[in-house]
């Protein structure tokens, strides 16, 4: 595969897709999805905005620290601070990008920058100048190409590239563009532009009007040869461009398109879920690729047809993008070094014997309500067991619900509170989760607001683990709780103080539209 015919994936669900409301993701939990992505053969990982705060710097040092296949990418205002700070997070890193940009658009230099065009012009060369001490793999990023006027753009692209950005990337940072026109903005800038064939032209659309693939993949047909992008087209507002869609289409159309990916699609669907199962976002049943009616067929014209020739009625095998059995082959007499292995082939790496222990104990509790453990079931029960170790000043000791036809449901529960004990309190509801919610209210006093409960099934049978989203708001802050159990009340529960005890421990973090592009 030359390098014109690669089309580099650049995956922004650490940075961009972490400012979907409620997304915000630990610094162990952006190095797991980093090793996913590594594992899928990602292009580029862009793991953060180290100026944003103390633990976005941590993270990027963190995945920098871990991966070794991938380039892990930074982002950074063009200002000195913010590029001198993702240089540091950046440094463990074998190989190092920084991305850095600054608005375009008549109406956010006028508005949001108060600058003349020629200022940010040459605020502009000026950071990718500043970049070039640090690494020489630099992306410049003109905030809000969509609808900045094209002679200014071309001026400022044509500087850019001239100062030593690798990558110039065309985002659509309002998703206000069409596909014939975005794909037309990108064949003039590369005609126009003297020195286009000097750089890697890229695209970062966003899902405002429902365009961020069709506008990716009209870019990537008129010459760009990267694609920013997210699992499962997470991100903030209506999201950006899904990853699995943008390989699968391109890997699919060959006819149409005069590139190939390095993605291993096959790792597509346990990278959706994970990143689901940490960020509390559901991927809905009929989302494409990774939805979990991608594949199903229900009309029986439908049916009969695949049974004739699969190709009737399917473009892709299911099998390309991970739709396979991930059934665990370890039961309950299973021992710790099985376990641990499997563990270690899905990603999981254990940093204390003691953390090992607890994950195998809970391993072997689940073992013992469910026959059958699939690898779902198993990065469920890793990400409950990890996130009640988040601050726990809340612990559910014992939950006791009475619901019977007729009668008011009532919950009792007993809640071990740091620096109080243990308390109990009863409440009645309109049913058993929302008594439950109220008898815990009693005790922690937590003053939030539920502004979302979501319950989905980790996998199929009535044994199911049940998987409980639970998203709290309080003032401007919002935090995702995350609660699994064979028993779905219970797993409300776990979710609520979840997210109360993150509730409880804000992280310093900067407005997530300080790093839109």
């Amino acid at each position: 595969m030359t390098k014109q015919e690669r089309l580099i994936i650049f995956d922004t669900t650490l940075r961009d897709g972490e400012q979907s409301p409620g997304a915000s993701m630990s610094r162990e939990e952006k190095v797991r999805i980093a090793k996913a992505l590594e594992k899928m053969q990602v292009d580029v990982i862009e793991a953060g905005f180290p100026i944003a705060s103390r633990g976005d710097f941590d993270a990027v040092y963190a995945v920098a620290e871990a991966v070794k296949d991938s380039t892990v990418c930074g982002l950074a205002r063009a200002l000195d601070t913010d590029i001198d700070r993702a240089g540091e997070a950046l440094k463990p890193a074998v190989s190092a990008r920084i991305h850095t940009f600054i608005a375009t658009s008549p109406i956010h230099m006028k508005m949001k920058l108060r600058m003349q065009p020629e200022q940010v012009l040459e605020q502009a060369v000026v950071a990718v100048k500043r970049a070039k001490r640090y690494t020489d793999n630099i992306e410049f990023s003109p905030e809000d190409a969509g609808r900045s006027e094209f002679e200014f753009l071309c001026r400022v692209l044509e500087a850019v590239i001239k100062a030593g950005a690798k990558t110039v990337n065309i985002p659509d940072t309002v998703g206000y563009n069409l596909p014939e026109q975005f794909g037309d903005l990108m064949a003039r800038l590369i005609a126009t532009i003297p020195n286009s064939d000097q750089a890697v032209f890229s695209v970062h659309c966003h899902n405002d009007l429902g365009l961020a693939v069709a506008n990716s993949l009209s870019a990537v047909q008129q010459g760009a040869r990267q694609v920013e992008c997210t699992i499962n087209g997470l991100g903030e507002r209506a999201g950006n461009a899904a990853l699995e869609e943008i390989v699968m289409a391109v890997k699919t159309r060959q006819d149409l398109f005069n590139c190939r990916t390095g993605v291993d699609s096959t790792q597509i669907v346990p990278c959706s879920r994970l990143v689901s199962n940490i960020t509390g976002f559901p991927v809905q049943p009929n989302k494409a690729i990774v939805g979990a009616n991608a594949f199903a067929h229900e009309s029986g014209i439908h049916q009969d047809g695949i049974l004739k020739n699969r190709e009737t009625y399917e473009i892709m095998r299911a099998q390309e993008v991970g739709w396979t059995a991930n059934r665990m082959v370890l039961g309950k007499h299973s021992g710790r070094n099985a376990f641990k292995s499997h563990l270690q082939d899905l990603g999981f790496q254990f940093s204390t014997e003691a953390e090992l222990n607890k994950a195998f104990f809970a391993f072997k509790d689940l073992a013992d309500k469910k026959h059958e453990i699939y690898d779902e079931d198993l990065q469920a029960l890793i990400t409950e067991a990890r996130t009640e170790d988040y601050h726990e000043t809340v612990k559910l000791i014992s939950l006791k619900v009475c619901s019977e036809t007729g009668e008011t449901p009532v919950a009792e529960v007993i809640l071990s509170v740091q620096g109080v004990g243990e308390q109990s309190a009863l409440a009645k509801g309109s049913g058993p989760v929302d008594a439950t919610f109220k008898a815990i209210e009693l005790i922690v006093h937590s003053q939030t607001q539920l502004l979302l409960y979501s319950v989905n099934n980790i996998t199929s049978g009535t044994d199911a683990q049940g998987e409980v989203i639970v998203r709290l708001g309080q003032g401007d802050r919002i935090v995702n709780g995350h609660g699994t159990d064979t028993d779905i009340v219970i797993a409300s529960a776990r979710s609520y103080i979840n997210a109360i005890n993150k509730m409880a421990f804000p992280e310093e973090k900067a407005h997530p539209q300080i790093g839109d592009v």
